[in-house]
Protein backbone atom coordinates (compact mmCIF):
# COMPACT_ATOMS: atom_id res chain seq x y z
CA UNK A 1 0.00 0.00 0.00
CA UNK A 2 1.43 3.65 -1.00
CA UNK A 3 2.21 5.52 1.95
CA UNK A 4 1.18 8.98 1.90
CA UNK A 5 3.71 11.91 1.54
CA UNK A 6 4.60 13.17 4.63
CA UNK A 7 2.41 16.56 4.80
CA UNK A 8 4.62 18.15 7.78
CA UNK A 9 8.67 17.99 7.68
CA UNK A 10 11.15 18.01 11.03
CA UNK A 11 8.97 15.38 12.81
CA UNK A 12 7.15 17.89 14.45
CA UNK A 13 4.83 17.37 17.85
CA UNK A 14 2.12 19.07 19.13
CA UNK A 15 3.77 21.76 21.57
CA UNK A 16 6.06 22.14 18.39
CA UNK A 17 3.50 23.09 16.35
CA UNK A 18 1.77 25.26 18.88
CA UNK A 19 4.99 26.96 19.71
CA UNK A 20 5.72 27.46 15.59
CA UNK A 21 2.96 28.78 14.68
CA UNK A 22 2.04 30.95 18.23
CA UNK A 23 5.74 32.41 17.58
CA UNK A 24 4.68 34.63 15.02
CA UNK A 25 2.02 36.15 17.34
CA UNK A 26 3.72 36.48 20.62
CA UNK A 27 7.42 37.85 19.37
CA UNK A 28 8.75 40.45 17.05
CA UNK A 29 8.81 39.75 13.67
CA UNK A 30 12.55 39.99 11.43
CA UNK A 31 13.93 42.63 9.44
CA UNK A 32 12.45 40.66 6.49
CA UNK A 33 8.59 41.20 7.84
CA UNK A 34 9.37 45.39 8.27
CA UNK A 35 10.67 45.94 5.09
CA UNK A 36 7.74 44.02 3.27
CA UNK A 37 5.31 46.12 5.56
CA UNK A 38 7.54 49.45 4.70
CA UNK A 39 7.24 48.38 1.29
CA UNK A 40 3.14 48.00 1.27
CA UNK A 41 2.34 50.71 3.57
CA UNK A 42 3.65 52.85 1.07
CA UNK A 43 2.19 51.40 -2.07
CA UNK A 44 -0.77 51.47 0.22
CA UNK A 45 -0.32 55.56 0.53
CA UNK A 46 -0.22 55.77 -3.22
CA UNK A 47 -3.01 54.14 -3.84
CA UNK A 48 -5.35 56.42 -0.71
CA UNK A 49 -3.88 59.41 -2.41
CA UNK A 50 -4.67 58.61 -5.93
CA UNK A 51 -8.32 57.20 -4.97
CA UNK A 52 -8.20 60.30 -3.22
CA UNK A 53 -7.72 62.82 -6.47
CA UNK A 54 -9.83 60.46 -8.26
CA UNK A 55 -12.87 60.67 -5.69
CA UNK A 56 -12.24 64.80 -5.29
CA UNK A 57 -11.63 65.86 -9.20
CA UNK A 58 -13.79 62.92 -11.41
CA UNK A 59 -13.21 60.16 -13.34
CA UNK A 60 -11.55 62.34 -15.79
CA UNK A 61 -8.30 61.51 -14.37
CA UNK A 62 -8.52 57.90 -15.37
CA UNK A 63 -8.15 56.67 -19.04
CA UNK A 64 -11.68 56.09 -19.39
CA UNK A 65 -13.59 58.15 -22.52
CA UNK A 66 -16.46 57.19 -24.86
CA UNK A 67 -16.19 54.61 -26.43
CA UNK A 68 -14.30 52.71 -24.09
CA UNK A 69 -16.24 53.88 -20.51
CA UNK A 70 -15.03 50.56 -18.59
CA UNK A 71 -11.41 50.67 -17.77
CA UNK A 72 -8.77 50.08 -15.00
CA UNK A 73 -11.79 49.89 -12.47
CA UNK A 74 -13.94 47.34 -13.75
CA UNK A 75 -10.33 45.32 -15.03
CA UNK A 76 -9.05 45.20 -11.67
CA UNK A 77 -12.20 44.72 -9.75
CA UNK A 78 -12.74 41.35 -11.59
CA UNK A 79 -8.73 40.48 -11.62
CA UNK A 80 -9.16 40.49 -7.59
CA UNK A 81 -12.38 38.67 -7.36
CA UNK A 82 -10.83 35.73 -9.12
CA UNK A 83 -7.89 36.27 -6.77
CA UNK A 84 -10.52 35.59 -4.24
CA UNK A 85 -11.61 32.22 -5.94
CA UNK A 86 -8.75 29.77 -4.75
CA UNK A 87 -8.94 30.40 -0.71
CA UNK A 88 -12.47 29.15 -0.73
CA UNK A 89 -11.95 26.54 -3.17
CA UNK A 90 -9.09 25.14 -1.47
CA UNK A 91 -10.59 25.48 2.43
CA UNK A 92 -13.93 24.37 0.93
CA UNK A 93 -14.16 22.20 -1.54
CA UNK A 94 -10.55 20.28 -0.75
CA UNK A 95 -12.14 19.67 2.85
CA UNK A 96 -15.25 18.37 1.63
CA UNK A 97 -13.22 15.83 -0.46
CA UNK A 98 -11.24 14.61 2.65
CA UNK A 99 -7.81 16.01 0.96
CA UNK A 100 -5.34 16.38 4.26
CA UNK A 101 -2.69 18.78 2.35
CA UNK A 102 -5.48 21.01 2.15
CA UNK A 103 -4.62 21.84 5.98
CA UNK A 104 -1.51 23.71 6.04
CA UNK A 105 -2.91 26.13 3.09
CA UNK A 106 -6.32 26.27 4.18
CA UNK A 107 -6.19 29.45 6.66
CA UNK A 108 -4.18 31.91 4.82
CA UNK A 109 -5.63 30.74 1.38
CA UNK A 110 -8.80 32.03 3.33
CA UNK A 111 -7.36 35.13 4.62
CA UNK A 112 -6.02 35.69 1.04
CA UNK A 113 -9.62 35.50 -0.57
CA UNK A 114 -11.34 38.07 2.79
CA UNK A 115 -8.39 40.51 1.57
CA UNK A 116 -9.21 40.29 -2.20
CA UNK A 117 -12.69 40.62 -2.06
CA UNK A 118 -12.67 43.24 0.07
CA UNK A 119 -9.58 45.27 -2.31
CA UNK A 120 -12.00 44.19 -5.30
CA UNK A 121 -15.07 45.71 -3.34
CA UNK A 122 -13.35 49.44 -3.54
CA UNK A 123 -12.88 49.53 -7.73
CA UNK A 124 -17.00 49.87 -8.72
CA UNK A 125 -17.73 52.30 -5.93
CA UNK A 126 -14.81 54.21 -7.22
CA UNK A 127 -16.14 53.53 -10.54
CA UNK A 128 -18.71 55.21 -10.06
CA UNK A 129 -17.77 58.35 -9.97
CA UNK A 130 -19.84 59.50 -6.64
CA UNK A 131 -18.43 57.19 -4.37
CA UNK A 132 -20.20 58.78 -1.33
CA UNK A 133 -23.58 57.51 -2.75
CA UNK A 134 -22.76 54.15 -2.77
CA UNK A 135 -25.22 53.19 -0.63
CA UNK A 136 -27.97 54.06 -3.75
CA UNK A 137 -27.00 50.71 -5.02
CA UNK A 138 -28.80 48.94 -1.84
CA UNK A 139 -32.63 48.59 -2.26
CA UNK A 140 -33.67 49.88 1.23
CA UNK A 141 -36.59 51.75 2.19
CA UNK A 142 -36.13 55.51 0.37
CA UNK A 143 -38.41 57.93 -1.42
CA UNK A 144 -36.85 58.25 -4.73
CA UNK A 145 -39.47 56.63 -6.23
CA UNK A 146 -37.76 56.27 -9.59
CA UNK A 147 -34.18 55.96 -8.24
CA UNK A 148 -34.86 52.41 -6.98
CA UNK A 149 -32.43 50.18 -7.30
CA UNK A 150 -32.61 48.08 -10.88
CA UNK A 151 -33.05 44.36 -10.45
CA UNK A 152 -31.96 43.92 -14.63
CA UNK A 153 -28.83 45.27 -14.09
CA UNK A 154 -25.99 42.64 -13.79
CA UNK A 155 -24.25 45.27 -12.18
CA UNK A 156 -26.53 45.09 -9.25
CA UNK A 157 -26.31 41.17 -9.32
CA UNK A 158 -22.59 42.23 -8.59
CA UNK A 159 -23.62 43.93 -5.57
CA UNK A 160 -25.47 40.59 -3.94
CA UNK A 161 -22.99 38.07 -5.57
CA UNK A 162 -20.16 39.76 -4.20
CA UNK A 163 -21.40 40.70 -0.85
CA UNK A 164 -22.97 37.41 -0.18
CA UNK A 165 -19.65 35.67 -1.00
CA UNK A 166 -17.55 38.11 1.21
CA UNK A 167 -19.94 37.75 4.30
CA UNK A 168 -20.05 33.54 4.10
CA UNK A 169 -15.97 33.54 3.23
CA UNK A 170 -15.17 36.13 6.15
CA UNK A 171 -17.54 33.74 8.36
CA UNK A 172 -16.05 30.44 7.47
CA UNK A 173 -12.73 32.04 7.87
CA UNK A 174 -13.61 32.91 11.50
CA UNK A 175 -14.76 29.76 12.35
CA UNK A 176 -12.47 27.97 11.42
CA UNK A 177 -10.14 30.72 13.73
CA UNK A 178 -12.01 30.08 16.92
CA UNK A 179 -10.15 27.05 18.52
CA UNK A 180 -6.36 28.57 17.59
CA UNK A 181 -7.69 31.52 19.09
CA UNK A 182 -8.37 30.04 22.41
CA UNK A 183 -5.27 28.52 22.10
CA UNK A 184 -3.61 31.94 21.64
CA UNK A 185 -5.69 33.12 25.05
CA UNK A 186 -4.85 29.99 27.33
CA UNK A 187 -1.03 31.17 26.52
CA UNK A 188 -1.42 34.98 26.82
CA UNK A 189 0.51 36.56 29.20
CA UNK A 190 -1.04 40.19 29.94
CA UNK A 191 -4.92 41.01 30.66
CA UNK A 192 -5.19 43.18 27.41
CA UNK A 193 -3.91 40.36 24.93
CA UNK A 194 -6.28 37.65 27.13
CA UNK A 195 -9.14 39.57 27.43
CA UNK A 196 -8.95 40.34 23.41
CA UNK A 197 -8.36 36.75 22.44
CA UNK A 198 -11.11 35.59 25.07
CA UNK A 199 -13.66 37.63 23.05
CA UNK A 200 -12.68 36.68 19.77
CA UNK A 201 -12.61 32.61 20.76
CA UNK A 202 -16.51 33.20 22.35
CA UNK A 203 -15.30 31.03 25.28
CA UNK A 204 -14.26 27.79 23.69
CA UNK A 205 -13.45 25.38 26.23
CA UNK A 206 -12.80 22.66 23.85
CA UNK A 207 -14.95 20.12 24.96
CA UNK A 208 -16.79 17.32 23.23
CA UNK A 209 -19.78 19.28 22.98
CA UNK A 210 -17.69 22.06 21.72
CA UNK A 211 -16.09 20.33 18.99
CA UNK A 212 -19.16 18.60 18.23
CA UNK A 213 -20.79 21.92 17.24
CA UNK A 214 -17.90 23.12 15.64
CA UNK A 215 -17.08 20.62 13.07
CA UNK A 216 -21.09 20.46 12.31
CA UNK A 217 -20.25 24.40 11.33
CA UNK A 218 -17.90 24.11 9.75
CA UNK A 219 -18.82 21.21 7.38
CA UNK A 220 -21.98 23.73 6.77
CA UNK A 221 -20.43 26.25 5.79
CA UNK A 222 -18.21 24.60 3.60
CA UNK A 223 -21.03 23.36 1.88
CA UNK A 224 -22.76 26.83 1.69
CA UNK A 225 -19.21 28.24 0.07
CA UNK A 226 -18.61 25.99 -2.54
CA UNK A 227 -21.48 26.75 -4.86
CA UNK A 228 -20.28 30.38 -4.35
CA UNK A 229 -17.53 29.80 -5.17
CA UNK A 230 -19.20 28.76 -8.61
CA UNK A 231 -21.69 31.40 -8.81
CA UNK A 232 -19.83 34.60 -8.10
CA UNK A 233 -17.38 34.91 -10.71
CA UNK A 234 -20.40 33.72 -12.59
CA UNK A 235 -22.32 36.10 -12.22
CA UNK A 236 -19.25 38.80 -12.60
CA UNK A 237 -19.20 37.34 -16.22
CA UNK A 238 -22.83 38.34 -16.72
CA UNK A 239 -21.67 42.26 -16.60
CA UNK A 240 -20.51 41.44 -20.27
CA UNK A 241 -22.23 38.58 -21.38
CA UNK A 242 -25.82 39.53 -20.81
CA UNK A 243 -24.86 42.54 -23.28
CA UNK A 244 -25.42 42.34 -27.33
CA UNK A 245 -21.05 43.61 -27.48
CA UNK A 246 -18.95 41.88 -29.99
CA UNK A 247 -17.29 39.75 -28.24
CA UNK A 248 -18.97 39.62 -24.45
CA UNK A 249 -22.26 38.44 -25.88
CA UNK A 250 -21.22 34.44 -25.39
CA UNK A 251 -22.57 31.37 -23.34
CA UNK A 252 -18.81 30.77 -22.81
CA UNK A 253 -18.30 33.33 -20.10
CA UNK A 254 -19.55 31.76 -17.13
CA UNK A 255 -17.17 28.66 -17.00
CA UNK A 256 -14.59 30.67 -18.63
CA UNK A 257 -14.44 33.19 -16.26
CA UNK A 258 -14.56 30.58 -13.28
CA UNK A 259 -11.66 28.65 -14.50
CA UNK A 260 -9.48 31.50 -15.03
CA UNK A 261 -10.34 32.87 -11.79
CA UNK A 262 -9.33 29.62 -10.08
CA UNK A 263 -5.97 29.99 -12.18
CA UNK A 264 -4.85 33.28 -10.93
CA UNK A 265 -6.18 32.52 -7.26
CA UNK A 266 -4.06 29.38 -7.04
CA UNK A 267 -1.09 31.30 -8.95
CA UNK A 268 -1.76 33.73 -6.30
CA UNK A 269 -1.25 31.22 -3.64
CA UNK A 270 2.03 30.15 -4.79
CA UNK A 271 2.86 33.67 -4.42
CA UNK A 272 2.18 34.33 -1.42
CA UNK A 273 3.21 31.23 0.11
CA UNK A 274 6.71 31.41 -1.40
CA UNK A 275 7.43 34.54 0.38
CA UNK A 276 6.30 33.60 3.46
CA UNK A 277 8.52 30.75 3.28
CA UNK A 278 11.49 33.18 2.88
CA UNK A 279 9.87 35.63 5.33
CA UNK A 280 9.18 33.01 8.02
CA UNK A 281 11.61 30.06 7.09
CA UNK A 282 10.21 27.44 9.64
CA UNK A 283 7.12 27.99 7.48
CA UNK A 284 8.69 25.50 5.13
CA UNK A 285 8.62 22.76 7.32
CA UNK A 286 4.26 22.70 7.18
CA UNK A 287 3.83 24.25 3.18
CA UNK A 288 6.39 21.76 1.68
CA UNK A 289 6.82 21.41 -2.05
CA UNK A 290 4.97 18.63 -2.20
CA UNK A 291 2.08 21.19 -1.36
CA UNK A 292 3.19 23.71 -3.77
CA UNK A 293 3.60 21.20 -6.47
CA UNK A 294 -0.09 19.74 -6.03
CA UNK A 295 -1.09 23.43 -6.90
CA UNK A 296 1.40 24.15 -9.52
CA UNK A 297 -0.54 20.46 -10.88
CA UNK A 298 -3.65 22.41 -10.95
CA UNK A 299 -2.26 25.75 -12.49
CA UNK A 300 -1.22 23.94 -15.36
CA UNK A 301 -4.60 22.40 -15.33
CA UNK A 302 -6.54 25.25 -15.10
CA UNK A 303 -4.26 27.11 -18.01
CA UNK A 304 -5.43 24.42 -20.10
CA UNK A 305 -8.61 25.25 -19.92
CA UNK A 306 -8.36 28.88 -20.26
CA UNK A 307 -6.36 28.40 -23.29
CA UNK A 308 -9.18 25.79 -24.71
CA UNK A 309 -11.52 29.07 -23.50
CA UNK A 310 -9.52 31.49 -25.36
CA UNK A 311 -9.69 28.96 -28.71
CA UNK A 312 -13.36 28.51 -28.57
CA UNK A 313 -14.25 32.17 -28.39
CA UNK A 314 -12.39 32.12 -32.09
CA UNK A 315 -14.23 29.55 -33.22
CA UNK A 316 -17.43 30.72 -32.49
CA UNK A 317 -17.22 33.73 -34.26
CA UNK A 318 -15.94 31.85 -37.09
CA UNK A 319 -18.85 29.51 -36.67
CA UNK A 320 -21.51 32.44 -36.28
CA UNK A 321 -21.43 33.64 -39.33
CA UNK A 322 -21.13 36.88 -38.05
CA UNK A 323 -18.92 40.02 -39.75
CA UNK A 324 -19.30 42.31 -36.93
CA UNK A 325 -18.48 39.27 -34.25
CA UNK A 326 -15.63 37.82 -36.83
CA UNK A 327 -13.82 41.39 -36.67
CA UNK A 328 -13.69 41.73 -33.15
CA UNK A 329 -11.42 38.74 -32.54
CA UNK A 330 -9.61 39.61 -35.14
CA UNK A 331 -8.73 42.97 -33.71
CA UNK A 332 -7.99 41.22 -30.21
CA UNK A 333 -5.47 39.23 -31.98
CA UNK A 334 -3.72 41.56 -34.36
CA UNK A 335 -5.62 44.78 -34.15
CA UNK A 336 -4.11 48.34 -31.90
CA UNK A 337 -3.88 46.23 -28.79
CA UNK A 338 -2.18 43.07 -30.44
CA UNK A 339 0.48 43.00 -27.92
CA UNK A 340 -1.96 43.11 -24.52
CA UNK A 341 -3.60 39.98 -26.28
CA UNK A 342 -0.21 38.51 -26.81
CA UNK A 343 0.93 39.07 -23.05
CA UNK A 344 -2.27 37.38 -22.48
CA UNK A 345 -1.85 34.17 -24.20
CA UNK A 346 1.84 33.98 -23.76
CA UNK A 347 1.44 34.39 -19.65
CA UNK A 348 -1.56 32.38 -19.50
CA UNK A 349 -1.03 29.64 -21.63
CA UNK A 350 2.68 28.87 -23.10
CA UNK A 351 4.77 29.98 -19.92
CA UNK A 352 2.63 27.44 -17.48
CA UNK A 353 3.53 24.44 -19.72
CA UNK A 354 6.89 24.58 -18.42
CA UNK A 355 5.14 22.48 -15.34
CA UNK A 356 4.71 19.34 -16.56
CA UNK A 357 8.57 18.81 -16.12
CA UNK A 358 8.74 17.95 -12.25
CA UNK A 359 11.34 19.36 -11.47
CA UNK A 360 9.88 23.03 -12.59
CA UNK A 361 6.91 21.86 -10.37
CA UNK A 362 9.37 21.78 -7.22
CA UNK A 363 11.74 24.49 -7.73
CA UNK A 364 10.74 27.50 -6.01
CA UNK A 365 12.26 30.07 -7.70
CA UNK A 366 10.62 28.95 -11.02
CA UNK A 367 7.05 28.41 -9.41
CA UNK A 368 7.28 31.52 -8.31
CA UNK A 369 8.47 33.54 -11.12
CA UNK A 370 5.63 31.54 -13.06
CA UNK A 371 3.15 33.10 -10.80
CA UNK A 372 3.83 36.33 -11.22
CA UNK A 373 3.39 35.84 -15.28
CA UNK A 374 -0.24 33.94 -14.14
CA UNK A 375 -1.23 36.83 -12.57
CA UNK A 376 0.10 39.69 -15.02
CA UNK A 377 -1.14 37.49 -17.87
CA UNK A 378 -4.85 37.42 -15.69
CA UNK A 379 -5.25 40.99 -15.65
CA UNK A 380 -4.50 41.81 -19.30
CA UNK A 381 -6.77 38.84 -19.83
CA UNK A 382 -9.38 41.11 -18.04
CA UNK A 383 -8.19 44.27 -19.76
CA UNK A 384 -8.60 42.58 -23.35
CA UNK A 385 -11.98 41.64 -22.56
CA UNK A 386 -12.92 44.70 -22.10
CA UNK A 387 -11.09 47.03 -23.77
CA UNK A 388 -10.55 45.76 -27.47
CA UNK A 389 -14.35 45.20 -27.47
CA UNK A 390 -14.99 48.61 -26.48
CA UNK A 391 -12.89 50.84 -28.42
CA UNK A 392 -13.67 49.20 -32.30
CA UNK A 393 -17.80 48.92 -31.90
CA UNK A 394 -20.14 48.56 -34.73
CA UNK A 395 -19.40 52.09 -36.41
CA UNK A 396 -16.23 53.50 -37.64
CA UNK A 397 -17.47 56.98 -36.45
CA UNK A 398 -17.37 56.23 -32.61
CA UNK A 399 -14.11 54.25 -32.64
CA UNK A 400 -11.43 55.29 -29.97
CA UNK A 401 -8.33 53.99 -27.85
CA UNK A 402 -7.85 53.84 -24.38
CA UNK A 403 -4.85 55.46 -23.03
CA UNK A 404 -3.42 54.94 -19.46
CA UNK A 405 -3.17 57.44 -16.97
CA UNK A 406 -1.01 57.81 -13.78
CA UNK A 407 -4.29 57.56 -11.73
CA UNK A 408 -4.79 54.00 -13.83
CA UNK A 409 -1.53 52.61 -13.08
CA UNK A 410 -1.28 54.21 -9.03
CA UNK A 411 -4.99 52.32 -9.08
CA UNK A 412 -3.33 48.86 -10.43
CA UNK A 413 0.04 49.33 -8.31
CA UNK A 414 -1.82 50.70 -5.26
CA UNK A 415 -4.48 48.19 -4.72
CA UNK A 416 -1.24 45.82 -4.02
CA UNK A 417 -0.67 47.56 -1.31
CA UNK A 418 -3.68 47.37 0.46
CA UNK A 419 -3.64 43.74 -0.27
CA UNK A 420 -0.33 42.71 0.90
CA UNK A 421 -0.81 45.17 4.10
CA UNK A 422 -3.80 43.39 5.35
CA UNK A 423 -1.78 39.90 4.54
CA UNK A 424 1.12 41.11 7.16
CA UNK A 425 -1.11 42.53 9.91
CA UNK A 426 -2.81 39.11 9.78
CA UNK A 427 0.18 37.25 10.19
CA UNK A 428 0.94 39.05 13.33
CA UNK A 429 -3.01 38.80 14.68
CA UNK A 430 -4.06 35.84 14.26
CA UNK A 431 -2.74 32.14 13.63
CA UNK A 432 -1.48 31.72 10.06
CA UNK A 433 -1.48 27.94 10.24
CA UNK A 434 -4.61 26.23 11.50
CA UNK A 435 -3.35 24.76 14.29
CA UNK A 436 -6.44 22.22 15.47
CA UNK A 437 -6.12 20.59 11.70
CA UNK A 438 -2.32 20.59 11.09
CA UNK A 439 -2.00 18.28 14.24
CA UNK A 440 -4.64 15.70 12.62
CA UNK A 441 -1.86 14.88 10.04
CA UNK A 442 1.21 14.31 12.13
CA UNK A 443 2.99 11.34 12.53
CA UNK A 444 2.36 10.97 16.08
CA UNK A 445 2.08 7.69 17.41
CA UNK A 446 1.93 6.00 14.24
CA UNK A 447 5.70 4.99 13.98
CA UNK A 448 6.39 6.37 10.22
CA UNK A 449 3.00 5.73 8.87
CA UNK A 450 0.88 8.11 7.41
Amino acid sequence: MAKRPVLVLDNKDYKQVTEDVCSLIETVPGKNYFALLFASKSLLLYFIVTMGLIAVYGMGLMGVNSPVGWGTDIVTFVFWIGIGHAGTLISAILFLFRQKWRTSIARTAEAMTVFAVMTAGIFPLLHTGRPWLAHWLLPYPNQRGPLWVNFRSPLLWDVFAVSTYALVSMTFWYVGLVPDLATVRDRAKNKVRKFIYGVLSMGWRGTAKHWNHYEMVYMLLAGLSTPLVLSVHSIVSFDFAVSQLPGWHTTIFPPYFVAGAVFSGFAMVVTLMSILRIVIPHFKHYVTVNHLELMNKIIMTTSLLVGYSYASEFFIAWYSGHGVEQYAFINRAFGPYWWSYWIMVSCNVIIPQIFWFKKMRRHLIVMFIISIFVNIGMWFERFVITVTSLHRDFLPSSWGMFHFSAYDLGAIFGSFGLFFMLFLIYLRVFPSISMSEIKTVLNVGHDNEH
